[in-house]
């Protein structure tokens, strides 16, 4: 039996298993794209389930022993899982939402719900254990199981090489994305009328996995103090959610996109979106975004520019301010998303350019004038007081500026033994701390203060070789820094 309403290019088979006729349900295991809306991996669960005229129960676990696991991140997942709740609600889809309180304690039970489903949907995200997770879960699902792609406009198996370059990735894009732009996600899948009611799942399984209670989903989570995690990286004022997401692309495209081209570099200036850390945990869809952006600028389809040249203006035909977002939101995203799904090794120094890899293994043994563990990297106890702000606003808030993010990986670069030791720390405080982390767009972030998407830039300099270079200083010169360097002065006791 096959589906075809959704462009197959966004469906992957995972194995070889059948679509049981006499299975009880539809099963949406919900990992990546945790959201009840824009959500192509969701449509395709929907699609199944009017197909077959069974009920659709939508899995969303959250495990404890990911790398990183912590009160931040668990409480921002939580924020979501507790709006998809609501969102399901009287519906007649069953949303499942599990919480492991130890390590392992979910083990078995997709496999058990997977043995009374007809057919298996997940979501096909490329970076992270997701990839493995997703690769382990279809050798012991015994029906078929599909993943779905919602990363982005362009789809991930519509590249078939990971690009080098934005120009290059964003000429590619020029060329081929409108065969898929206008393919879009439903905006609300759940009013669908036409599949049976969920009743429940068999006990055996609600004894052994009980399904969390929307109280305590959206209660004051404390529970989390039980939870084998890490409580010492604790939770932020942000909150996660579809309903939060939506309030900051409204504000965004209201108030701040104008100004965004102008100000998004100014740390007095608050123009940024702050939707990164939404679309990493899919409570937001990047092609919202695209349409509420597009609304707002009159833009159609025939507004697009005829010749795919690669530049970054000119193409969209939309206002300047709109177009660098974009470049942003689609070029520079969805180039991540390309390496990731294309590069087992994109989070390995070997993945970076070989002149990249060369000049600075050529540089490794220069002398350096400071060199910091990872502990005080951490403390933000470095002799520079803007890095160490920026630092700081990454463990207080779970973000830096985006300027100062690149200033931040380059300096780490500086002052380590090694570019692979600097590769390391980048990585751990990131991941740690950032709500956006663990992401194909935070690795490119990462990977690029070490040359990656760059080319050499003379002269050749001690440590940096001919990547490129940053300072503090220059830093400085640019920007308004002195109320950034109040606001997040370290915490004395560190």
């Amino acid at each position: 039996m096959r589906l075809i309403s959704l462009s197959e290019i966004r469906v992957r088979p995972c194995n070889s298993g059948p679509v049981r006729q006499d299975g009880q349900f539809v099963l949406y295991w919900m990992i990546a794209f945790r959201r009840a809306t824009w959500n192509f991996a969701l449509d395709r669960a929907v699609e199944w389930a009017e197909r077959l005229q069974k009920p659709l129960v939508v899995l969303e676990a959250l495990r404890c022993d990911y790398r990183w696991a912590s009160d931040r991140i668990h409480s921002f997942v939580l924020d979501g899982m507790a709006e998809n709740a609501y969102q399901f609600e009287g519906t007649g889809i069953l949303h499942y939402p599990f919480i492991e309180c130890g390590p392992n304690a979910g083990n078995g039970l997709l496999r058990a719900m997977a043995a009374q489903a007809s057919v298996v949907v997940t979501d096909d995200f490329p970076c992270f254990f997701l990839p493995r997770m997703v690769a382990a879960a279809a050798v012991q699902v015994p029906v078929r199981m599909e993943a779905v792609d919602s990363n982005g406009l362009l789809p991930l198996r519509a590249t078939e090489r990971a690009f080098s370059t934005a120009y290059a990735f964003r000429r590619f894009l020029q060329e081929k994305l409108p065969l898929h732009l206008m393919e879009f996600p439903k905006t609300n899948a759940l009013a669908t009328g036409k599949i049976p009611t969920a009743n429940g799942v068999p006990r055996e399984i609600t004894a052994k996995w009980p399904r969390m209670s929307f109280s305590l989903l959206n209660g004051d989570r404390g529970f989390l103090t039980k939870m084998a995690i890490n409580h010492r990286v604790p939770r932020v004022a942000t909150r996660g959610g579809t309903a939060v997401a939506q309030a900051l692309l409204k504000e965004f495209v209201k108030n701040k996109l104008e100004s965004y081209l102008e100000e998004r570099n100014e740390l007095g200036c608050n123009v940024a979106s702050g939707l990164s850390p939404y679309l990493h945990f899919g409570h937001l869809s990047v092609h919202q975004i695209f349409s509420e952006i597009a609304q707002q600028q009159g833009w159609s389809p025939e507004h697009l520019g005829l010749r795919a040249t690669g530049g970054r203006t000119g193409w969209w035909g939309v206002s300047r301010a709109a177009e660098a977002f974009f470049d942003q939101l689609v070029t520079w995203r969805e180039l991540g998303l390309n390496f990731c799904s294309q590069r087992k090794d994109y989070d390995q120094f070997d993945s970076l350019p070989e002149w990249a890899q060369k000049t600075l293994r050529v540089h490794s043994r220069d002398p350096r004038a400071y060199v910091y563990t990872l502990e005080e990297f951490e403390r933000a106890a470095t002799h520079d007081p803007l890095w160490n702000a920026a630092q700081t606003q990454l463990v207080r808030e779970g973000r830096i500026h985006n300027y100062l993010r690149m200033l931040w990986g380059k300096k780490i670069l500086e002052w380590t033994p090694s570019p692979v030791k600097a590769l390391e720390i980048m990585v751990e405080l990131n991941n740690k701390y950032a709500l956006d982390g663990r992401d194909p767009n935070s690795y490119s972030g990462i990977f690029w203060c070490l040359g990656r998407y760059d080319h050499p830039w003379g002269p050749q300099r001690p440590i940096f070789g001919t990547v490129r270079y940053m300072s503090s200083t220059n830093t400085a010169k640019k920007l308004d820094v002195e109320e950034y360097l109040r606001k997040y002065r370290p915490d004395p006791e560190n």
